[in-house]
């Protein structure tokens, strides 16, 4: 027997002052201080540094995208935490 991956995953977006994003997103890009990376439903667990850059998340064929800077992000297989300072709305 086998277990299915997730289709989907929680992801949080959380700054000091509120919790920007609370959705549910098929894949998202996280700038980290290592570089870009990807995330999907199913991921291995992870903690990572924020760099600055892009994140940006996709549902179906809706994306949005904010430019961060600092903070972390707690990666799960059905949930993603983003804690970060600075956000701004993307283009």
């Amino acid at each position: 027997m086998s277990i299915a991956a997730p289709v989907r995953f929680r992801l949080r977006v959380v700054t000091p002052k509120s919790l920007l994003i609370e959705t549910e997103a098929d894949e998202a890009q996280i700038p980290t201080t290592e570089g870009l990376i990807g995330v999907f439903p199913g991921h291995r667990p992870l903690v990572a540094a924020l760099g600055r850059g892009t994140l940006s998340y996709r549902q179906a064929k809706y994306e949005e995208q904010f430019e961060v800077e600092g903070g972390y992000a707690e990666i799960g297989p059905d949930e993603v935490l983003i804690f970060t300072e600075t956000v701004a709305a993307g283009d």
